[in-house]
């Protein structure tokens, strides 16, 4: 494996395509061939991947036939209607003999992804009406936004160098990671990343003379993130331990596994869990509450909703304002003594 995660992860992501169009009609080669200039590797996998349970419904339910026999004449048959019953069958289905059930947003990622194909096919004069823009997307309701406290930060860091309400088994594992751990959850708290971004990260990344570093954002656009001390110590220490260990010349990569590879995305999400539960078990908090967390703390520090937006690299301000919403709640807690029940 080369020492770039990101072509790694697109080669993949490349070959997982290829086998979907198998299983799609034939028509859906040349749309994915013309989403390819303008979007991610990833984002064409979960086309794909929902394009896929659509046709399957079709075939089953409207068409009686294979998914891979459907048409475009077969589209033009199709109604709002149909794809309207399409997003309540999602609720709760069977897909390659697995029981599988989809929320609110769910159903209005996997609409967006027919709206796709429907209007290429439309623009392309392949279909003789684009029926999948009459369907209303599914309203998804906000939810409060999950972060740690100033005071649950600092108890995870803590927890993690002193793993006194871990298991016996998990505390036998920190002893091995814990200088990672606490460099991995300190850049998390520290510079809100994504957790692509951090297991893609290579040494030769990190700057110490300017407390800076290099990462691939979404789009694979490259920029440079700057870290504070605490950071700074944090990588220092992970490094010393890093360098004592006997890895392969190729590996490069900064965060690495128990078995001296680069450590996989679902690992770092099972070790942020596994060290919140501990200090917060009512909060389900994975690497994405961290960079929330962040976020947060930014904004309350600069009142600044710009220069966040800059920090955690959203094309669109409004995707941040997540970040900071939740400060609405230290206004409600704010009140909670106000009424008083008893005199």
């Amino acid at each position: 494996m080369s020492s770039n995660y990101f072509l790694d992860r697109d080669k993949n992501n490349i070959e997982k395509l290829s086998r979907y169009l198998e299983s799609l009609p034939k028509f859906c080669y040349n749309y994915f061939l013309d989403l390819e200039p303008y979007t991610s590797t990833l984002s064409r996998l979960n086309y794909a991947m929902d394009l896929r349970v659509f046709f399957d419904f079709l075939a089953k339910y409207k068409f009686m036939c294979k998914p891979t026999d459907i048409t475009e004449e077969h589209l033009n048959k199709v109604t709002s209607q149909d794809i309207t019953s399409y997003l309540s069958y999602l609720s709760y289905y069977t897909f390659n003999g697995k029981n599988c059930k989809n929320g609110e947003k769910g159903k209005a990622r996997k609409l967006s992804s027919i709206r796709s194909l429907f209007k290429y096919l439309f623009n392309k004069e392949k279909i003789s009406s684009n029926v999948a823009s009459k369907v209303a997307t599914p309203k998804i309701h906000s939810k409060d936004i999950l972060r740690l406290e100033v005071d649950e930060v600092g108890r995870l860091i803590n927890q993690v160098e002193n793993p006194s309400l871990l298991t016996k088994q998990q505390q036998g594992f920190n002893k091995h990671t814990q200088e990672r751990d606490v460099a991995m959850l300190t850049l998390f708290l520290g510079t809100g990343i994504r957790v692509s971004e951090c297991v893609g990260l290579n040494v030769e990344d990190i700057d110490f003379d300017n407390n800076a570093f290099k990462i691939t954002r979404k789009g694979g656009n490259q920029v440079i993130l700057y870290f504070g001390e605490e950071v700074k110590e944090a990588l220092l220490k992970w490094l010393e331990v890093r360098n004592q260990k006997k890895l392969p010349e190729s590996e490069k990569a900064l965060f690495i596994s128990l078995q001296n590879r680069r450590i996989t995305v679902r690992a770092v999400e099972n070790l942020v869990k596994k060290y919140s539960r501990a200090v917060t078990p009512l909060k389900k908090i994975s690497p994405h509450k961290l960079r929330s967390t962040y976020g947060t703390n930014l904004y309350r520090e600069t009142g600044d909703i710009y220069i966040v937006a800059d920090v955690l690299g959203h094309k669109d301000v409004n995707t941040t304002r997540k970040h900071y919403a939740a400060i609405s709640e230290d206004k409600r807690r704010s009140v909670a003594d106000i009424v008083k029940l008893r005199n």
